[in-house]
């Protein structure tokens, strides 16, 4: 077949600029051939070479004496004692789930489970964190629909539970929507597989589903803004098989216990392209490919399409010759592809053979290293005006609450997890719908607690402060469990990078994490970036999502009770009443104005400490963040069937989203004997109030539990059924 000319056009369809491509000749001294090109477009998007994110992501905090591997691998490593580690990353889907959601979340899925079992970790949970335009909008409901079956669809056949996750609307999201995939493994800490290459004349080897078409030039679309062309970028998602991704997971576990692995990638984005380029430059070595022995499913296909495929399922491995036999043997038994497709040199280049022609003789080193890097000019985001609050009005506090919980931003998400399984391997400690998940570490006393969390409205406001609540959200959430937080991983949805205004919120939200990773010892381990998420020049809210992980090392100290008859309600923390870019002011003013909250780490630190310190004298616990008191005190009493009586019908009291703060349910004896420690602490911690009867009552104003409840849990499935 005769290959294009490379033309300007060409060059920028592939998302190269011109002085990008300039770059380009000057490395390899020619006209690049069209398989060459796709390679460098592959290699230098934004998706693959980080290339705008870069100089902000080396000032996060990323080591610590609980971390094994810290970000550049494939997934996150924490050590968790016993010689266990925890495996873990997140990253996002969200291009390919615009434009085919069932496909786009599924095969989103199916990428952040291989990140982790490549590592030679078991997949024990997932997450998930979903951002949808507005309700109204005519894409909305099919997206809402084709992401959930996807999800659910490819988790629950691969057999990994769901242990949390979160979901939201706004207009913002209209034309691009969010799909960010959280996945977590269990692996043996000094038995932790690496993507290096290393030795010359080495066997690559690729391992799994056949190539096809599907998926071609994914990544450069996702580095890329939507237009009124959308619909031709639908043959660049992928499509995926959970059943042939389980049993590639038991073949490359049962492959690592063999000892043949001498390092290992997933195909993910780029496909053979990426994995062999960043093994080979770990590793300082070259790598020659022998397209004519990779496993295809058409034919016809182009080294061009063979290289840049992201067909599903599929990994590339440099093995110990010696164990070739063995490590064949566990591939045909698990009725998967293994073939010899090249092998590491020791010359720094990155050579491509289809039949007897040369179709890409690159420097590979320069590939992976010399992708440009861009210090981008940004402008900070301008202080928002505090918000008066006299400009908020009284608020009938029974109103409020049911706008909030009747609103699809906080009304219950059980339409949305009870697609997913969440007790598939019987280790689940607690399900969804009651702030962060919990596992237990199989066969040890052991559990982990996994959150996912981020307020965009509150980074659009102060990117720095909305950084750090998101990682400040995600602790309490860890902390109200009694889970000591471990680490985080991060995936930082934008708009376009090129736009000043939009690269000041990335490094607002950068320093915002930083400072609380740091100040929270959750230092960042694994993660990813998702920039040019707008449509029409139209951009998404700053989304930093933040998961994190904690460990419960004794079930005995593990808060996880429920609210009853008679328990007082204790609030830790300080109510100023802060309101700016509050849920009650989006839901029932349908305003967005004012400051995020200011978040003080100090006191966050000393809250969670708090709390876990004195597990034995709580009953149950969740901490406030949007709705405030109010939500977070119905949420308490519906979970547990119970009534609730706060003494305040203030709209500030109860609705106001100032941060560090926690509600406790406990015994009248054990409030006593809280108030009396926290005094001490220096900890604030105030009455206000009591679980009891059939209500909920806020001061005078009071409706029935039931009905309530009816409204929590009903308005989504109404809402999308």
């Amino acid at each position: 077949m005769q290959e294009p000319s490379i033309t300007p056009e060409l060059v920028a369809a592939h998302g190269l600029k011109p002085e990008e491509y300039a770059r380009v000749l000057e490395i390899i001294g020619r006209t690049p051939t069209f398989t060459e090109l796709g390679i460098f477009s592959a290699m230098w998007n934004e998706h693959c070479s980080y290339k705008s994110s870069k100089k902000w992501l080396r000032t996060l905090p990323t080591t610590g004496s609980q971390v094994i591997c810290g970000p550049g691998e494939n997934a996150g490593v924490v050590d968790i004692g016993d010689g266990q580690a925890i495996v873990f990353k997140m990253e996002s889907h969200n291009h390919p789930s615009y434009i085919e959601p069932y496909q786009g979340a599924a095969t989103g899925m199916g990428g952040i489970l291989r990140d982790v079992f490549t590592m030679g970790a078991r997949p024990i949970a997932s997450m998930n964190s979903l951002s949808f335009g507005a309700v109204s909008h005519p894409k909305t409901r099919q997206l809402v629909h084709g992401v959930v079956a996807g999800i659910g669809g490819y988790g629950n056949c691969f057999g990994v539970p769901c242990a949390g996750g979160e979901v939201r609307f706004d207009p913002a999201y209209n034309g691009n929507c969010l799909v960010n995939a959280f996945a977590a493994g269990l692996a043996d800490a000094d038995k932790i597989f690496y993507s290096a290459a290393s030795g010359v004349g080495m066997p690559v080897v690729y391992l799994g589903a056949k190539t096809g078409r599907d998926g071609v030039g994914g990544a450069t679309m996702a580095s890329a803004e939507f237009d009124d062309s959308i619909e031709e970028k639908r043959p660049t998602v992928q499509v995926g098989d959970p059943f042939t991704e389980k049993r590639l997971m038991e073949a490359c576990l049962e492959l690592m216990a063999t000892g043949a692995v001498i390092s290992i990638q997933d195909m993910g984005a780029a496909g053979l392209t990426c994995s062999a380029v960043e093994m080979g430059d770990k590793g300082g070595l070259g790598v020659r490919l022998q397209l004519d022995a990779v496993p295809q499913r058409e034919e016809g296909m182009t080294a061009y399409e063979m290289m840049l495929s992201e067909s599903q399922e599929r990994m590339l491995m440099v093995l110990r010759p010696e164990l070739e036999a063995e490590a064949r043997a566990v591939f045909e038994k698990w009725d998967l592809d293994f073939a010899i497709v090249g092998e590491t040199i020791a010359e720094d280049r990155f050579l491509i053979l289809q039949g007897n022609a040369v179709k890409a003789d690159l420097p590979l080193a320069m590939l992976a290293g010399s992708a440009p890097e861009y210090d981008r000019p940004y402008l900070e985001t301008a202080p928002a005006t505090p918000l008066d609050p006299a400009s908020v009005p009284h608020v009938d506090p029974i109103d409020g609450l049911k706008a909030l919980i009747g609103s699809v931003n906080y009304c219950s998400r059980q339409w949305v997890y009870e697609q997913y399984d969440t007790m598939v391997m019987a280790d689940s400690a607690r399900t969804p719908g009651r702030g962060a998940g919990l596992i237990r570490v199989h066969g040890t006393d052991k559990l982990l607690a996994f959150t996912s969390d981020v307020t965009p409205r509150y980074v659009a406001a102060n990117p720095v402060e909305g950084g750090k609540q998101a990682v400040a959200e995600a602790y309490r959430n860890l902390s109200a469990l009694g889970a000591v937080p471990l680490a985080t991983t991060d995936n930082l949805n934008f708009g376009n990078p090129e736009k000043p205004e939009i690269m000041g919120q990335f490094v607002g939200a950068i320093k915002g994490i930083g400072a609380a990773c740091a100040a929270l010892d959750m230092p960042i381990v694994s993660g990813n970036v998702s920039l040019y998420n707008e449509t029409d020049g139209v951009a998404i809210l700053p989304t930093p999502t933040i998961g994190a992980v904690g460990i419960i090392r004794d079930p005995a100290t593990a808060i996880t009770g429920k609210a009853r008859e008679g328990h007082v309600a204790l609030l830790v923390g300080e109510t100023h009443g802060h309101l700016g870019q509050s849920a009650i002011l989006a839901e029932v003013f349908n305003r967005a104005e004012g400051d995020a909250p200011p978040v003080d780490l100090a006191t966050e630190r000393r809250h969670g400490d708090f709390i876990r310190s004195n597990y034995a004298l709580i009953e149950a616990c969740t901490d406030l963040s949007d709705g405030g008191l109010a939500l977070a005190a119905f949420e308490m009493a519906e979970a547990a069937g119970v009534g609730i009586h706060l003494v305040t019908e203030a709209t500030a009291a109860l609705f106001a989203e100032d941060q560090a703060r926690y509600l406790i349910a406990c015994d009248f004896d054990q409030a006593e004997a809280l108030m009396t420690t926290a005094a001490r602490a220096g900890v604030p911690l105030t009455s206000v109030g009591r679980f009891s009867g059939d209500k909920v009552r806020f001061g005078r104003c009071e409706a029935p539990l039931a009905m309530l409840s009816d409204i929590f849990r009903l308005t989504f499935g109404a809402t999308f059924d």
